[in-house]
C-alpha cells in the first residue's frame, strides 16, 4: 500500500513551497521538491548502502537537526522504524533501550560522543554506525555519504496502515522506559486530527525547538504541517531569544511548548516589546500550565491554551475554540475529530459531570502497544482504549479539564490533593519565578505539601509569606505544609519539571 510518501505527494502538489528552514545553516530555506530528492538519497543510503529492509530499526542519538528529520521520512519511505533515543540518558538506560529494540543501525551527532562509545560493546544488533559530523572510529561512516546515492524514489515497499514507523519512548518512572509503537496508521491519524481540528493551512509557520527525540517535537505540528504544506523553522534546542527572533523576522504563526518555556519567555527582557501579533496558536503542553502564565499571554493579545496528549496517543488530543479561553481557564477543551474519550472510576464506570476520574482515550490516533512489552501493552490499552493514568473532569458544557497524573496526586488526611492546582497558586504570587510541589511523609495526615520556590532575580521572600498566601487561596489540607528555596528546579529533556528527582533529593520528612 502506498501510504508514506508524504514529501513525494507533497512535491507533486506544492514543489517550492518552503518545507523547512534551518537555523544551523544560515536560516537555509528548503522547498519541498529539495527536501523530497534529499530524502529519497538518505532512503536509497539506508536501503542500498546499508542493507536496512522492512522493519529494521534504526536508532538516532542526536541534537535537533535538518537530518534528523530526512532519517525520519527516509524511514517512513522504505518501511524502517526510526527508534528515538532520549539525550538525556545515561549509557547504562541507553545500552538497555538497545537490546530493548536491536537497531541495526546507530546514528549519532558529536554532542553525545561519550554516550555512543560507551554502549557499542553492548550492543550486538548494530551493524552500522553512522555520524551525522565527526567519526568517533574508524569504521564509523558519514551520513554525508548517502550523497553518491540517487535522489529518484526508491522501490515502492509494501506497507500497511498498522506497521510501525518510530519507536518513541515514555518518561519511564519505574524502570526503563516503554517503547510506544508509532504506526503510520497513528502518526497519520494525528496529523489529521490536528490539522482538522486546529485549523492549520499551508500559510503557517512553526519553530520546531522541542527535542525530536519527543513525541511533541515531530507530531505536535511537525507532520501537521508536511500535511498541509506549512513551514517548520528547524532549532537545535529551546533558546528565548532566538524565538522572539523568529516570531519578529519569519511570522510564526504558531508555537508549542511545555509552561518552562513559556515562563522563560515571560521573565526575558524582550516580553514586554517583542511583536507577537502574528501568533495564531499559542498551546501549551507536557504539564498543567499555571493560570498567571496564560492570563500574561491574554495582557498581550494571545490566547495560549493548554493542550493535552501522551507519547501513546497523539499526543494531540482536544481543542479549546480561542472564545472560551477565558470563560473556561485551565480546560483542554473538546475532543479532536477521530478521538473517543471517557472518565472512568476505579470500577470501571463513568463518571459524572465534574467527577474526577482516569482518562481513557481511544481512536486510529493510539499507538500499537509497547516494543516487546505484550505484559504491559495488555495493562494499558484494554478493548482498544488506551488507560492514561492521568486524572481529569469534564463540566456540563462537555469540556475537560486534566486534574493531574494519578501518580502525582497525594492524599492528605484522606483528601485527594493535586500539586497542579498548588502550583498554579504559587505561580501567582509576584516574587515566584518556579513553583513545583511533590509530596513527602507525614505521621498525621500520612502525606503533606512541600514546595520548591525559585524566586525571580532581586526579589526576596519567606516560608511563611509564601503559605499565607496560599492561606487566602486553598482550603487547609491543600497547603503546603514546608517551603524550600531552591537555585533552579530540575528538568527533563522535554523542559518538564523533574518530579522524580525533586522527589528523591526533598521527599524526606
Amino acid at each position: 500500500m502506498y501510504l508514506n510518501n508524504w514529501l513525494t505527494r507533497r512535491e507533486m502538489l506544492t514543489p517550492d513551497k518552503v518545507a523547512l528552514i534551518d537555523t544551523l545553516h544560515d536560516k537555509r530555506r528548503i522547498t519541498y521538491r529539495e527536501w523530497n530528492r534529499t530524502v529519497n538519497r538518505t532512503a536509497n543510503f539506508l536501503r542500498d548502502g546499508l542493507n536496512i529492509k522492512k522493519g529494521d530499526r534504526v536508532a538516532i542519538l542526536a541534537m535537533n537537526c535538518v537530518e534528523y528529520l530526512d532519517l525520519w521520512f527516509a524511514c517512513g519511505k522504505i518501511g524502517a522504524v526510526l527508534q528515538l533515543l532520549n539525550w538525556r540518558l545515561t549509557p547504562h538506560e541507553l545500552a538497555g533501550l538497545l537490546n530493548d529494540a536491536t537497531p541495526r543501525v546507530f546514528v549519532y551527532s558529536k554532542e553525545f560522543a561519550a554516550q555512543t562509545n560507551a554502549v557499542r560493546a553492548g550492543a550486538p544488533s548494530v551493524k552500522s554506525w553512522i555520524s551525522f559530523d565527526e567519526l568517533l572510529q574508524p569504521s564509523d561512516i558519514l551520513f554525508s555519504e548517502r550523497e553518491q546515492y540517487a535522489d529518484s524514489e526508491p522501490p515502492e515497499e509494501k506497507l500497511e496502515w498498522d506497521d510501525a514507523w518510530a519507536i518513541c519512548y515514555t518518561g519511564g518512572t519505574t524502570g526503563l522506559p516503554k517503547g510506544a509503537i508509532l504506526t503510520h496508521r497513528s502518526i497519520t491519524a494525528n496529523s489529521v486530527n490536528t490539522v482538522t481540528g486546529w485549523g492549520l493551512g499551508p500559510d503557517d509557520t512553526t519553530i520546531l525547538n522541542m527535542p525530536l527525540f519527543h513525541t511533541g517535537g515531530f507530531n505536535v505540528f511537525t507532520a501537521p504541517l508536511v500535511h498541509m504544506g506549512g513551514t517548520s523553522i528547524v532549532c537545535r534546542t529551546f533558546d528565548v531569544d532566538q524565538v522572539f527572533d523568529l516570531i519578529r523576522d519569519e511570522h510564526v504563526t504558531l508555537l508549542v511548548g511545555v509552561p518552562t518555556m513559556y515562563i522563560m519567555m515571560q521573565q526575558h527582557p524582550r516580553w514586554s516589546e517583542a511583536d507577537l501579533t502574528s501568533l495564531k496558536i499559542c498551546g501549551s503542553g507536557g504539564a498543567s500550565c499555571p493560570l498567571p502564565i496564560v492570563e500574561r499571554f491574554a495582557e498581550r493579545g494571545v490566547r495560549l491554551f493548554t493542550g493535552y496528549g501522551l507519547t501513546e496517543a497523539g499526543p494531540n488530543t482536544f481543542w479549546l475554540p480561542p472564545e472560551k479561553r477565558l470563560e473556561k481557564p485551565g480546560s483542554v477543551g473538546y475532543p479532536l475529530i477521530h478521538i473517543d474519550v471517557k472518565i472512568i472510576n476505579g470500577k470501571g464506570g463513568e463518571c459524572g459531570t465534574d467527577e474526577v476520574g482516569e482518562l481513557i482515550v481511544r481512536g486510529p490516533h493510539v499507538c500499537a502497544g509497547y516494543w516487546g512489552k505484550p505484559e504491559e501493552t495488555a495493562h494499558a490499552i484494554i478493548d482498544g482504549w488506551m488507560h492514561t493514568g492521568d486524572l481529569a473532569r469534564r463540566d456540563t458544557d462537555g469540556c475537560y479539564y486534566i486534574v493531574g497524573r494519578s501518580k502525582d496526586m497525594y492524599k492528605s488526611g484522606g483528601e485527594n490533593v493535586y500539586p497542579a492546582e498548588i502550583e498554579s497558586v504559587l505561580h501567582a504570587y509576584p516574587a515566584v519565578a518556579e513553583a513545583a510541589v511533590i509530596a513527602v511523609p507525614d505521621e498525621k495526615w500520612g502525606e503533606v505539601g512541600r514546595a520548591l520556590v525559585v524566586l525571580k532575580s532581586g526579589t526576596t521572600l519567606t516560608a511563611d509569606e509564601v503559605i499565607a498566601f496560599c492561606q487566602t487561596r486553598l482550603a487547609k489540607f491543600k497547603i503546603p505544609k514546608s517551603v524550600v528555596f531552591v537555585e533552579s528546579l530540575p528538568k527533563t529533556a522535554a523542559a518538564k519539571v523533574d518530579k522524580k528527582l525533586l522527589t528523591e533529593t526533598y521527599g524526606q520528612p
